[in-house]
């Protein structure tokens, strides 16, 4: 009788199979690609564009106070509508934990200067020291 041995090492097979991961991956980039451009919180508008800006990091917070003014006077107190009568107490409200902020305003860059002047008196009104005015960079062509 002989002794037969059996070498299992030949027929082992070391590959990873990618396939599943790859089909993971994709879904989940379909999934991010979707669902990014709801997360936006902003009012779109066309916000004026200067040579050289100030840069204001604390406006891109998720817990700044953002004034938008759109080109046709609505105003927005963050994604809320609001009216001028209404901005100063909203903004009381909202800085009541928070004194010392500063409130952020986003004008388009064809609205009426009444419209923005109001909100940012209005919110003046409300006790706020420190607004800021938030603008794009213009971009420079021919560089």
């Amino acid at each position: 009788m002989g002794i037969s041995s059996r070498d299992v090492s030949k027929n082992v097979s070391s590959n990873i199979n990618v396939t599943p991961m790859v089909d993971v991956m994709l879904v989940l980039l379909i999934i991010f690609m979707v669902i990014t451009p709801m997360l936006q919180n902003k009012v779109q508008i066309e916000m004026a564009t200067v040579n050289n800006p100030t840069v204001m990091p604390d406006a891109d917070k998720e817990d700044a106070i953002v004034v938008a003014i759109t080109r046709d006077g609505r105003v927005f107190l963050g994604q809320n509508k609001t009216t001028i009568g209404e901005l100063g107490g909203q903004v009381r409200e909202k800085l009541a934990d928070k004194p010392g902020k500063t409130i952020y305003v986003r004008a388009d860059a064809r609205s009426q200067f009444k419209a923005v002047e109001d909100a940012i008196d209005a919110v003046r009104t409300a006790g706020v020291d420190d607004v800021g005015l938030l603008a794009q960079k213009r971009e420079s062509l021919g560089k």
